[in-house]
């Protein structure tokens, strides 16, 4: 059973990304085109998820590099397997630190503290992990 390609246009509309984006993806060696429909690129449509798994791993970090690496890897590949851990780790690390940082504005938001940086708690969201906070009164609304 034969199916249609999506030209560029298609293609970037489905994934949300930019043209441009395609062409640095495909440039890259991410993705294949089909072929041409005139100047223009035509995919398979399989590239729209390939694409949105792209888009996932560069949110969560990953180099064009390693999403190569990653794109290419088969079962058995054990660097593969530690690197997902370090960037399983990272995200943890990116989650908790934009979960302080979250509190800390829901915070500011009902401070009674008549400067924000003269309030221990606020403060707080902006000190690296483990680090001792600064002195002083709470609000009376924690």
């Amino acid at each position: 059973m034969s199916h249609a390609l999506l030209d560029i246009a298609e293609v970037a509309a489905r994934s949300g990304m930019a043209a441009s984006a395609l062409r640095y993806y495909e440039q890259q060696g991410l993705i294949v085109s089909a072929g041409r429909n005139g100047l223009r690129r035509t995919y398979e449509p399989e590239v729209v998820p390939r694409l949105a798994l792209i888009a996932c791993a560069r949110r969560a970090g990953f180099t064009i590099a390693e999403i190569q690496h990653f794109l290419r890897a088969t079962p058995d590949d054990t660097a593969l397997r530690a690197q997902l851990v370090r960037k399983a780790r990272e995200v943890d690390e990116d989650i908790a630190r934009l979960t302080r940082m979250r509190d800390g504005l829901r915070h500011a938001a009902v401070c009674t503290h008549s400067r924000l940086v003269d309030c221990p708690e606020f403060t707080r969201t902006f000190a690296p992990p483990g680090a001792k906070s600064p002195g002083g009164d709470h609000c009376s609304n924690d």
